[in-house]
């Protein structure tokens, strides 16, 4: 296992001063540093320390070195998917096998079969291969940061269409999209 001390620390702008002085009680920036880079154990109590330093949960610290952490990247609510200003891990992290990236739609408003809490992980392809989505659940990117999220309905050149979950909704055709990330797993809390 690695840890990401060091690539959380940075996406917040963050110098191990900053960190070290963070943590309650405050440490040194030398051990921030010898923490980040494997000189110092990453104990359960360091972890604990970091992560309420930097508002996050302590699992979120270390990855497996196998395999890319899939990122929660947008979330639903009752105007539709939006675009999180900073994606974050997704909390299961398991290999699901497959070639594609794994993205993470946090549900946060009912939506069809999709209840608040509930994460849909999806899988991304490449645009041309869109047509292998076809009466599926799809998250696709549109301009100006926003997603489209339903069925994908309707493929004609570099035009989608996409049926939202919701009930009595219109279709979204969307042109261009970069890519295409269709439903894979969902995980529901008990």
């Amino acid at each position: 296992m690695i840890n990401r001390i060091r690539d959380i620390r940075r996406e917040k702008g963050w110098t191990l001063a900053d960190l070290a002085e963070a943590c309650a009680p405050p440490t040194t920036p030398q051990t921030i540093g010898r923490l980040e880079t494997g000189m110092r154990n990453l104990s359960l109590n360091w972890m604990e320390r970091i992560a309420a330093a930097l508002d996050i949960e302590p699992e979120m610290l270390v990855r497996s070195d196998k395999a890319d952490q899939p990122q929660i990247v947008a979330s639903l609510g009752a105007n539709g998917p939006e675009a999180l200003s900073r994606t974050r891990d997704a909390m299961l992290a398991t290999d699901l096998g497959g070639a594609g990236a794994l993205v993470v739609l946090a549900i946060d408003y009912p939506s069809g079969e999709y209840r608040p809490g509930d994460h849909l992980w999806l899988r991304q392809l490449a645009i041309e291969d869109a047509s292998k989505a076809i009466n599926r659940d799809v998250l696709v990117p549109k301009k100006g940061g926003r997603f489209a999220f339903g069925r994908l309905i309707d493929r004609q050149g570099d035009l989608l269409g996409i049926l939202p979950t919701g009930q009595g909704q219109k279709q979204d055709v969307i042109k261009d999209a970069p890519w295409i990330a269709v439903a894979e797993m969902l995980v529901r809390a008990l």
